[in-house]
């Protein structure tokens, strides 16, 4: 087999798994957020034991997607020994922030969090929560910069063969970031509320007794989810703009792309300059499930009155759903990365220079070990975010006072 494509494949499994984790992580940090926020300022008991039940869910998110994230870096070392050589002095410099940023700062703040119930006062504790959040949106940030220096190199110059960063400032005002990140954002708060939307729904169709809580949780959910798809949309659609000026050759075949593939031709020798049909495909789909996921906005006035919930109708509908944003972020990916093609770094380095000078046998080996662990890691995270979810918000482990920490959890009764 072709030493490039099991390294292509490599990547987008891992990359793709762990894509899952970090959108999923972003949302739910961000309805956290405000509903501690909710309970330190009212002092109402529901917004406790809702951040404690979805607190639960996003840590384990959050540990097994930092094992995900830790796998995946290591390719970058094993498999694309020639993007660390010929372009590591620029984009190593976003990841290595992110890096400091995530592994660092968030992580212990969160670790702080966890272990500060009960501990800390009330406003600390939230603050800590508030820097988790912040810390994930900056961490966020600083891959899209690292990739949308990919999509398009500014702020460098290639020296002795090796592309150099001459303006940081340059990767901040990348004409490719701005709208790319708040896409992401937007995509990870979709994907946050249809989850917190689709457990609630799934709750409450079993009749829990928690029904005044998730009855809660599933508004919060939707909201959320409809203000989200609202931007995911707007943001999508206004990236076609810059990309259009700075990739020619993604989308179409126009004059521009054709004197940049002529130029391509005279620099690099004769090949194929133009993305794989799979990008496009991956777009198509991807608006396809956007404008179906902008139906939610047609649920929020009637999951507004009791009667039409406990029809459950409308609950399947949520429930069904939920597969929904996790297919088009990685759609979306695929449209963004593929459409990049045959480039690492567009018009600079070509792929098959990127690639390690190791055997096909070897990558295969890779290949099978590194999608065999991550895909582990994935299933036992969505075991255990069902097995956790199914529980119920009677008492959550996360945040349970010191002297129940022993005692059996005895299921509360509904709050008002």
């Amino acid at each position: 087999m072709d030493t490039l494509l099991l390294a292509r494949l490599q990547f987008a499994t891992t990359t793709s798994i762990h894509f899952l984790f970090v959108v999923v992580t972003l949302g739910l940090v961000t309805l956290l957020v405000g509903m501690q926020t909710a309970w330190v300022l009212t002092g109402n008991p529901k917004w406790e034991r809702l951040t404690r039940y979805w607190g639960q869910l996003y840590v384990i998110n959050y540990v097994l997607g930092i094992a995900t994230g830790i796998v995946m870096e290591f390719q970058f070392g094993l498999n694309w020994s020639g993007l660390s050589r010929y372009v590591g002095n620029v984009f190593g410099a976003p990841l290595a922030i992110e890096t400091l940023v995530a592994f660092f700062l968030e992580s212990t703040f969160l670790g702080m969090w966890i272990f500060g119930w009960h501990r800390l006062r009330k406003g600390v504790h939230l603050a800590l929560l508030w820097g988790v959040a912040l810390t994930a949106y900056a961490s966020a940030f600083w891959i899209m910069v690292a990739n949308s220096w990919l999509q398009h190199p500014v702020g460098y110059e290639v020296r002795d063969g090796i592309a150099h960063l001459t303006d940081f400032g340059a990767l901040l005002t990348n004409p490719t970031l701005g709208m790319a990140f708040g896409h992401v954002v937007s995509a990870a708060l979709l994907v946050g509320g249809m989850l917190m939307a689709a457990v609630s729904a799934w709750h409450l169709i079993r009749r829990t007794p928690d029904f005044v809580l998730f009855r809660t949780s599933l508004r919060i959910g939707l909201v959320t989810a409809a203000l989200a798809i609202t931007l995911v949309q707007g943001f999508g659609f206004a990236q076609f703009g810059p990309v259009g000026e700075v990739q020619p050759t993604k989308f179409g075949q126009g004059p521009e792309a054709q004197e940049l593939i002529t130029e391509w031709t005279a620099r690099f020798g004769p090949g194929d300059y133009t993305p794989p049909v799979l990008a496009n495909v991956g777009l198509g789909f991807m608006i396809l499930i956007g404008f179906t996921l902008g139906c939610v906005w047609l649920l929020l006035p009637l999951l507004f009155r009791d009667w039409i919930i406990r029809l459950r109708f409308p609950l399947w509908l949520v429930l069904l759903a939920l597969p929904l944003p996790f297919v088009a972020v990685i759609l979306g990916w695929i449209a963004r990365e593929v459409g990049r093609q045959p480039w690492v770094a567009y018009g600079l380095l070509p792929t098959d220079q990127a690639v390690s000078p190791v055997g096909a046998p070897v990558m295969l080996a890779s290949l099978i070990g590194f999608s065999l662990l991550l895909g582990t890691l994935a299933v036992t995270n969505w075991v255990l975010l069902a097995r956790h979810a199914a529980g119920g918000a009677g008492d959550p482990p996360l945040g349970r006072p010191p002297a129940a920490a022993n005692e059996p959890a005895h299921p509360e009764p509904a709050l008002a």
